[in-house]
């Protein structure tokens, strides 16, 4: 195996395999090498409709290698540490790997075990997450078997993949129980402040939790799972209600995991006080490592975490990457773009789109505040279909 690569990407998953795939449109002669261990590539955003039972997990996943693009090398490794010192890091055998220029971007990290219980009663006890491609198949299970009672829905009190998947599963649920006429009291236990942050958006989102006749519950976060008791601890965050108890029985319960940056990131010199990787938030370019790029979920943006804002990320990144390659000033601006498609139930969607300061920076010549069909196909349909044959392989 080579020790050097002019170009070394951490990270094979949307960010990281996109940014090759244009890199190496752009300049097919390019040393570029990713650094992933995992076999498998999967796409995420669906797995809330296979909660729902409007998706076959196995359609979300295909093999790493299948995505891999063309004159790009693999290492099938895992990443054990940075010394951007010496323009290395180091595999999990142990060995370092040179480079010219490094990207990071190894997708974000859940953390399963800060929630006591979750771990031994996850895929049973009414305990599910769309967020493994193991358990979001339960979900739908636990749609279906739940026959009243309460039906519980959390939100953790950190970034997160996709802000608004949480609600989306939520608002399924709820339509579901209200096609099938199941009195069944939905919640939402949320970490947050708000429903969501922007307005115009949220203006809606209230609308259809009145509608659902949804509970919300703000300031908590979920400390333990009681899974043969069907019962969850919350405990307050919020000034009015810090360190306060809540135990609630359910009949179901969708978690949603704590989430950070992945640890190789946390304990390196790439991270910043908060453990993202210390980006500067228009060029994506490291503020102390000039030769260091970072892009996707682990990068230090406040911006939402999405698979949207990964796509208007990579531009920027390659073309301000080839620009430093070229000694030139960097040019391209991220202006902070994320889309969060809101399923509000069966074939209804919000596209919400923003930018860093939350201002709408709307696709579409209509009013996209709107719940309408149209939006939900293209969720279902068009953006799977994009995702492999237009943005992994790096034409969008």
């Amino acid at each position: 195996m080579k020790t050097h690569h002019s170009i070394v990407i951490v990270g094979g998953g949307n960010a990281g395999i996109s940014i090759a795939a244009q890199l190496l449109r752009k300049d097919s002669s390019l040393d570029i090498a990713i650094v992933d261990g995992a076999k498998k590539h999967y796409y995420q955003p669906a797995w809330t409709l296979v909660g729902g039972g409007e998706f076959n997990i196995q359609d979300t996943e295909r093999d790493e290698a299948s995505v891999i693009p063309e004159g790009c090398t693999w290492i099938q490794q895992m990443v054990a540490g940075f010394k951007p010192e010496e323009n290395k890091i180091t595999l999990a055998d142990g060995s370092d790997l040179a480079y010219d220029y490094l990207i990071t971007a190894p997708g974000i990290q859940l953390n399963w075990g800060e929630i006591k219980g979750l771990k031994e009663n996850l895929g049973k006890n009414g305990v599910c997450s769309n967020y493994s491609f193991a358990t979001a198949p339960y979900t739908w299970e636990c749609i279906q078997n739940t026959k009243g009672g309460k039906a519980l829905f959390t939100n953790p009190n950190t970034p997160i993949k996709c802000g608004g998947a949480p609600q989306k599963i939520m608002y399924l649920a709820a339509d579901y129980f209200k096609k099938h006429q199941v009195s069944t009291q939905v919640e939402l236990w949320s970490g947050g402040t708000r429903v969501f942050g922007v307005e115009k958006y949220e203006n809606t989102l209230k609308k259809v939790i009145a509608r659902y006749g949804i509970h919300t519950q703000f300031f908590v976060k979920l400390a333990e799972i009681d899974g043969p008791a069907k019962k969850a601890k919350f405990v307050g965050i919020g000034e009015g209600n810090k360190d306060q108890e809540y135990w609630v029985a359910y009949d179901m319960i969708h978690v949603t995991p704590p989430q950070s940056a992945p640890d190789f990131i946390k304990n390196s010199p790439l991270a910043n006080a908060t453990g993202w990787v210390d980006v500067e938030k228009f060029t994506l370019q490291h503020v102390r490592y000039k030769n260091i790029f970072g892009c996707g979920d682990a990068a230090g943006l406040p911006v939402s975490r999405t698979g949207a804002a990964i796509r208007k990320q990579v531009p920027v990144l390659v073309e301000n990457l080839l620009e430093l390659m070229k000694g030139e000033s960097l040019k391209g601006v991220y202006n902070g773009y994320s889309s969060c498609p809101i399923i509000t139930g069966y074939d209804q969607l919000v596209l919400a789109e923003f930018d860093y300061n939350n201002n709408p920076m709307e696709t579409f010549p209509f009013d996209q505040s709107k719940e309408r069909w149209s939006m939900y196909q293209m969720k279902k349909y068009l953006l799977p279909y994009l995702y492999w044959n237009q943005i992994l392989p790096g034409r969008m």
